[in-house]
């Protein structure tokens, strides 16, 4: 692996030089499970991932080196299907943001995982969860904690000799927790903090936690019992911004706490500045109210720490800092998120089975050929915004913001790249189909679903056209009443949105051209002797 990114360097950690395992990967989607699929195949292992939408793996560079199976860790059936003749089975999903039964549904899930883990012989499980504070009642920990907590006693206890890995804070490009403290430190120089920046962390470098999941497939059978795994260093999270200011070059940071912002206020505060939501920086927040220090480090018993490793705090910073200078995060924490429920209805449903559908039609004629033109709308969003009246797309961004949804700030992944089933501002890529066709699933707070689909197509006569498409399922009263309020700014949003696109693809094939004088005029040099 390229020791200077902020994967784990895996050397050593048993793979290489033995036979290959078959490992079972669930969440290989989200930001842990992309990332140490990668890790497991450049180790000598064989990989099966489990995915309930397949097609969000199709994009990653390992996809074609792995079984993908379709499934869901909640259903039996499916999970007996994809255990079978696997020897490490990974389980990296969770039911954070599933609503209030949250933990209920982790429960139901643990369970059935460790039950077919147990049916099927699988040789062992490996668990990611979070750290807890030692000696600390389940009652008095934050939900999100208490839940991963009773996961891995659930995966323990199952029968399957089990590997439980607990971390605290996770340091690496596109992590969520790495993402709150980038925003937080460099957007306000001034900060008013709560109590909880007072709280001890272990935080750990993205590449040691995934040397810790790979080097966890060989461990002895007799070894069943959970882990600590952190850095060498434990700091405030008050600390943690200093010094991250620091590694950055930014200005020292002045900070200010108060005692009255409570996990539920801090969490609209996050969500305000940061693009984490608040739906999500909530039981972060929660979680940072507890001390979360390594109680013992025996996992270096079991999987090597070649030299520099762990990894110290200020150099997975300026590790996670190069990556996303260079555009090169991998993975990031949005990726896991589910637009909406399995049975939502989808825009190419035939004769449109789920009711009322609005749609806005937009078509140009484009001077410029379909591959410059499909650059255009794959890199759309992000910093290259959305082509039509910016402040109408910032406001509907603070409003989301306000109202609780995840805003635009989540931004882009890569530059000029897309995925399937990764996130872009506040929409969802639902589709892709390279050079033709891009569709987009809103997942602002809306009274319906909405859609955005953008082609690049050539007409009978060989021309390039831009067609665009939104389109709006309402929910209720409420949401048709919500199309008919926006519909006099489509002409401006909409139709701006594809003028400016046809616009930017003819400058960009323009721009990729030589100009015609220095044409020339390196013409003329050429056969002037």
């Amino acid at each position: 692996m390229n020791g200077q990114d902020d994967n784990a360097n895996t050397d050593g950690a048993g793979g290489a030089d033995r036979p290959g395992l078959r490992c079972l990967v669930t969440g290989a989607s989200g930001y842990i499970g992309g990332r140490l699929v990668p890790e497991l195949l450049d180790a000598g292992h064989r990989v099966r991932c489990l995915a309930r939408t397949p097609g969000k793996l199709r994009d990653h560079p390992w996809a074609p080196r792995v079984e993908t199976v379709q499934g869901d860790v909640t259903d039996a059936a499916s999970v007996a299907h994809a255990m079978r003749g696997v020897d490490v089975a990974y389980y990296l999903v969770h039911a954070l943001g599933a609503g209030r039964d949250f933990e209920e549904t982790d429960r139901r899930a643990a369970r059935t995982f460790a039950e077919q883990a147990r049916a099927a012989g699988v040789r062992r499980v490996v668990y990611l969860g979070g750290l807890t504070p030692a000696g600390a009642p389940p009652h008095t920990l934050s939900p999100h904690l208490r839940s991963r907590a009773e996961v891995g006693d659930i995966l323990l206890r199952s029968g399957v000799p089990t590997t439980v890995l607990r971390a605290a804070v996770i340091i690496g490009s596109g992590s969520a927790s790495f993402e709150m403290l980038r925003y937080l430190t460099e957007r306000l120089p001034v900060m008013v903090t709560p109590s909880w920046v007072r709280t001890r962390i272990q935080p750990i470098a993205v590449r040691d936690v995934l040397r810790c999941l790979v080097g966890s497939a060989v461990m002895p059978t007799d070894v069943n019992r959970a882990f600590d795994i952190g850095g060498p260093d434990v700091m405030t999270y008050e600390q943690m911004m200093r010094r991250y200011a620091a590694v950055a070059g930014l200005p020292r940071r002045l900070i200010l706490r108060v005692p009255v912002l409570t996990p539920g206020l801090s969490s609209y505060w996050i969500g305000l500045v940061t693009p984490v939501p608040a739906s999500l920086a909530r039981p972060l927040a929660e979680s940072l109210r507890h001390e979360v220090v390594c109680r013992e480090h025996d996992i270096a018993r079991y999987v090597p720490e070649p030299p520099g490793t762990p990894l110290g705090f200020d150099d997975a910073v300026a590790l996670a800092l190069r990556r996303v200078r260079d555009a090169q995060v991998s993975t990031r924490w949005s990726a896991a998120a589910v637009p909406g429920a399995a049975s939502d209805p989808l825009p190419t449903d035939p004769d449109w089975a789920g009711g009322s559908l609005y749609t806005d039609w937009r078509s140009r004629a484009v001077d410029a050929s379909p591959a410059a033109l499909w650059q255009v709308i794959e890199g759309i969003g992000g910093e290259n915004g959305w082509y039509s009246f910016p402040l109408a797309w910032a406001v509907r961004g603070w409003l989301d913001r306000l109202a609780g949804g995840v805003g635009l700030r989540r931004g882009r992944r890569d530059a000029a790249r897309l995925r399937v089933g990764e996130s872009l501002d506040f929409w969802r890529v639902e589709a892709i189909e390279r050079g033709r066709l891009l569709r987009l699933r809103a997942e602002m707070r809306l009274p319906g679903l909405a859609w955005l689909e953008m082609y690049a197509e050539q007409d009978a006569q060989g021309r390039t056209r831009y067609r665009q498409r939104a389109l709006f399922h309402p929910h209720g009263l409420l949401g048709h009443l919500y199309w008919w309020s926006v519909a006099p700014w489509h002409a401006v949003v909409f139709g701006g949105m594809a003028r400016n696109i046809a616009r930017a693809a003819h400058r960009a094939e323009a721009a990729a051209l030589p100009n015609d004088a220095d044409a020339d005029d390196a013409g003329r040099r050429i056969l002037d002797p």
